[in-house]
């Protein structure tokens, strides 16, 4: 099935969950390209199982997910592989490798995906590390850095194979206000200088606000999307009780 050139991603009818349990069904949206969209919901709305499914990690129990076009669901071979690296990840927790240096994490997607010459691998880590704007040695351990540090060189992991699409989940979760808004600060940048997707999974509504041109919200009792739109559109016309609350930060 193919897509309208301004749509980068399209998800249709996408029921997802853990054996017979179903967390979201029937879901269906789509991501244009170039602009960032943000994925919300309250703890246990499945936002983190949509993310599995959208890059590929767990398979859905009914529906389809095309990037580009193409199915990451029966995607296989040469073909996924072209598709897995079209996308770049940043999940919650960093997910930096602790017995690594920052610049041999940064480097891995470059070592899996190509054959750059050594020296191009570090250069090109090297300047996505300047992107971030991580002004620590790139020998040092993930250990060694702050929380923020670390979700800079995740990032610029995320992004060193030059990916279409960049998927972020929770980025602001365990930092301080101040990290967090410089966090924004970049991402926000990213879209603007770049040709880069950015799909974020968040309940934080500052970033929210600060970032997303576009947002959806889940919900878990209905187990379904309950709003689409711009943020703070919803915010000042929703109707839904939910929605209402949800983007005025309203107790229910």
């Amino acid at each position: 099935m193919s897509a309208p050139p301004d749509i980068i991603i399209s998800v249709h009818n996408l029921t997802v969950g853990y054996a017979d349990q179903v967390v979201l069904q029937r879901i269906n949206f789509e991501v244009r390209r170039g602009e960032v969209f943000a994925i919300l919901g309250t703890s246990g709305s499945g936002k983190s199982t949509l993310l599995k499914n959208l890059i590929g990690l767990y398979t859905p129990m009914a529906g389809e997910v095309l990037i580009e076009g193409r199915d990451i669901v029966t995607a296989e071979g040469d073909d996924r592989l072209r598709l897995l690296r079209s996308f770049g990840v940043l999940y919650q927790s960093g997910a930096l490798f602790g017995s690594m240096t920052i610049l041999e994490n940064v480097r891995l997607p470059l070592d899996a995906f190509t054959r750059l010459p050594e020296l191009a691998k570090d250069l090109v880590a090297l300047s996505k590390l300047r992107l971030v704007d991580l002004k620590v040695s790139p020998a040092r351990l993930p250990a060694e850095l702050s929380g923020g540090m670390q979700k800079r060189a995740a990032l610029a992991r995320a992004i060193v194979a030059d990916p279409v699409i960049l998927f972020l989940d929770e980025p602001s979760a365990g930092l301080d206000p101040i990290t967090s808004a410089g966090l924004d600060a970049l991402f926000k940048e990213l879209s603007r200088n770049s040709d880069i997707t950015l799909v974020v999974v968040t309940h934080e509504l500052p970033s929210i606000y600060a970032i997303a041109d576009r947002v959806i919200l889940l919900d878990a009792e209905r187990k379904t999307i309950v709003a689409e739109g711009n943020p703070y559109y919803l915010r000042d016309h929703a109707t839904d009780p939910l929605v209402r609350h949800f983007f005025r930060r309203e107790a229910i």
